[in-house]
C-alpha cells in the first residue's frame, strides 16, 4: 500500500509537468540471480556456491571469519535447514533455503514496517490491525474523501487487500504471522499467491470488464500518448509480441492463464539447479542425503573463510603476473 502511494503521486506529479507520459511498464517477475559470479566458473574458489548458499553480503562476512568459525556456523545453519529435524538434508530443504537465502531482503523489508502494523505487539498482524493501520482515517473521516477519485481508490484497495490477506492467512485465523505478511505484502515471492498476482493483473488491466486483456488494453497498461500520436517502435513491437506470444490461443485477448505464463513465466530454477549440485558434490555415500557431517567435510563449497579467501587472493596476484 505504501509502495501504491508513492507511485501514484510519482504518476501524478509526471502528469502535472509533462502531460500524458510515456510508460513502459514492466509487469514481468524476474528472480534475481543467485550470485554475481558465473555459475561454477572457478571450481577452487566456489564464490558462485558461497554467494547462493549465504546471499551476497554474508559470503563476505564468512570471507573474514577463520576456518574454525566458518564452519561452526555452517554447522548451526545445517540445523536450521534441517527443517523435519531427521538429520538429513533433502535436495527440497537445501532449494527452500537457498531460495529464502535470495529473498532475504524481502524478509528485510517486512521486518522494517512489522511495528507500524502489529498494534498491540503481540508479534502477529491482524486483519483488524492493517485496515486500521492502513485506511482507519479514511475510515474514520469518509467525508474528507469525497474526490470521487479518491473514493474509488480506497473502495477497491479496501476488499482487494482484503482478499489478499486471506490469502496469505494460511491458518484462516485472520492472523498474519511474520510469513504470512510477508507473503501479504510480496506475493509474487510465494507460490501460493501466484493465483492472487495474476487476478490483481488482471483487474488492473481489464478496463472493459470482460475478464480477458484485448490487444489495446495490454497496450494501454505500459503506454499512453496524446490523441493521434504516433506510437513509438517498441509500442509496435510490442503489439507484435501480444498477437505472437501473450496470446497463445489466437482468440484476439489473454485469460488468466495467458496472463500468468506473460507474467510469471517459468524460468530454469537456478535454486534448483545449485541445490542439486551442492547434494552431488557433498553427498559422500551417494543416498541423495546430505548429514550434517558431509556438510562439515566439505565445508568450503558451502562457505568461506580467511583461508579460502587468502588462497583466492593468491591466486588472482598470480594471474596478474
Amino acid at each position: 500500500m505504501m509502495e501504491v502511494g508513492y507511485i501514484c503521486a510519482v504518476l501524478l506529479c509526471t502528469l502535472e509537468v509533462h502531460g500524458k507520459p510515456t510508460l513502459r511498464k514492466d509487469r514481468v517477475y524476474h528472480e534475481a540471480d543467485l550470485s554475481s559470479r558465473q555459475a561454477h566458473e572457478d571450481n577452487q574458489s566456489y564464490q558462485y556456491d558461497h554467494e547462493a548458499f549465504l546471499g551476497k553480503e554474508e559470503a563476505t562476512t564468512f570471507d573474514q571469519l577463520t576456518p574454525e568459525e566458518s564452519k561452526e556456523r555452517l554447522g548451526k545453519i545445517v540445523d536450521r535447514i534441517d527443517s523435519d529435524g531427521n538429520g538429513y538434508i533433502t535436495t527440497n530443504e537445501l532449494k527452500s533455503w537457498i531460495k529464502r537465502v535470495q529473498k532475504r531482503y524481502v524478509y528485510e523489508n517486512v521486518a522494517k514496517v512489522w511495528t507500524d502494523y502489529d498494534l498491540n505487539k503481540d508479534n502477529r498482524v491482524s486483519w483488524d490491525e492493517y485496515k486500521q493501520a492502513t485506511y482507519g482515517y479514511y475510515l474514520a473521516n469518509p467525508e474528507e474523501f469525497e474526490d470521487a477519485t479518491d473514493q474509488f481508490s480506497f473502495k477497491k484497495m479496501l476488499p482487494r487487500d482484503e482478499r489478499r490477506f486471506k490469502a496469505a492467512d494460511l491458518d484462516g485465523d485472520l492472523a498474519a504471522g511474520r510469513e504470512e505478511f510477508t507473503a501479504f505484502l510480496h506475493p509474487e515471492e510465494f507460490d501460493h499467491m501466484k493465483d492472487i498476482v495474476v487476478l490483481e493483473t488482471l483487474e488492473d488491466i481489464d478496463k472493459n470488464g470482460d475478464g480477458n486483456v484485448d490487444e489495446d488494453e495490454y497496450i494501454a497498461d505500459m503506454f499512453a500518448h496524446e490523441e493521434g500520436g504516433p506510437e513509438p517502435d517498441w509500442v509496435r513491437t510490442e503489439r507484435d509480441q501480444f498477437s505472437d506470444f501473450r496470446d497463445l490461443n489466437k482468440d484476439g485477448k489473454m485469460d488468466r492463464e495467458e496472463i500468468r505464463h506473460w507474467i510469471l513465466p517459468q524460468d530454469y530454477d537456478h535454486a534448483q539447479a545449485e541445490a542439486r549440485h551442492l547434494v552431488y558434490e557433498s553427498d559422500q555415500d551417494k543416498d541423495q542425503l546430505l548429514t550434517k557431517g558431509e556438510v562439515l567435510e566439505n565445508w568450503n563449497m558451502f562457505v568461506g573463510s580467511q583461508a579460502t579467501n587468502y588462497g583466492e587472493d593468491l591466486t588472482k596476484n598470480h594471474d596478474e603476473l
